[in-house]
């Protein structure tokens, strides 16, 4: 039988796809690469379910490393990554790494000869999922990234802010648990970061799914967040670990608010501190 599909609503996730975000546990990771580079040293977070973490740092800090030990696409060296492991779904369905976690790049890694319909569906492809059920959760998932009525231009077809709509809509297909993003629109214009930004906020406010997103912006970090964690310089450790209390609805004003900017000075404070610190 193949995984529950998202509700083929148009706009929006259907309530009724609610998904319960997972508890991710690091306690004491290091890591250390083939040749002798640690690229991590001594990272403890507590990320709650449904929490939404922004991971900042300097080039070459781990951000992407700890992604990765998180994904469960690399081992620790030392230390412990623990994602919910003993915790079921909300229908009953115990954890399932490749199902439940799902990831997005800053390159929408988009097959050139698949419609963004069929890009979409790919995961519920691969897990055998049935033809109509897979294009019907795939046409919901576009519809709910703004993309309905695209489903079948080619990626060719579709502008650097639409591939990563798509790229989003395909993480999403298979209602993750966890969705770890890695600098998904550095690449982008302002405009079109900002609009995603946006997107994001609401997709995980229907989602009820934990996010650990990185980036270099802090203020996309303090736009999106619950919460920022910054690393120092390789070794990457952690240097700051702030909530950001700022209201659940944000719009775009928010950025002119005097507590948004208190906060993205104090992260901004806190990697040039990181940067200083010495391996």
């Amino acid at each position: 039988m193949g995984p529950p599909l998202l509700n083929p609503v148009p706009k929006s996730l259907s309530p009724a796809g609610l998904t319960r975000g997972v508890a991710v546990q690091i306690s004491g990771v290091r890591h250390v690469f083939p040749g002798g580079v640690e690229a991590i040293r001594r990272v403890d977070l507590d990320i709650a379910p449904g929490e939404f973490v922004a991971l900042l740092g300097p080039s070459g800090c781990g951000k992407s490393t700890l992604l990765r030990l998180v994904a469960g696409l690399d081992e620790p060296t030392a230390g412990r990554v623990e994602v919910d492991a003993a915790a079921g779904s909300d229908d009953g369905r115990p954890l399932d790494r490749r199902a439940d976690v799902a990831c997005v790049f800053q390159d929408a890694h988009l097959l050139p000869w698949r419609t963004a319909l069929h890009n979409a569906a790919l995961p519920l492809e691969l897990r055998g999922v049935p033809s109509a059920d897979r294009l019907s959760a795939a046409a919901a998932a576009l519809a709910a990234v703004g993309l309905g009525g695209a489903e079948h231009r080619y990626p060719a077809q579709l502008s650097g802010g639409m591939r990563m709509r798509v790229s989003i809509a395909r993480a999403l297909v298979t209602r993750p648990r966890l969705l770890l993003m890695d600098e998904p629109f550095a690449a982008l214009d302002e405009i079109t970061r900002q609009r995603l930004d946006d997107l994001l906020r609401r997709l995980w406010a229907d989602t009820g799914a934990t996010v650990l997103f990185v980036t270099h912006s802090t203020q996309e970090a303090v736009f999106l967040a619950t919460r920022a964690v910054v690393m120092s310089g390789r070794p990457g450790r952690v240097v700051l670990d702030r909530p950001i209390d700022l209201p659940r609805e944000r719009s775009a004003d928010l950025r002119a608010d005097v507590a948004f900017a208190r906060h993205a000075g104090a992260v901004y404070a806190a990697l040039e501190r990181g940067e200083a610190v010495p391996a």
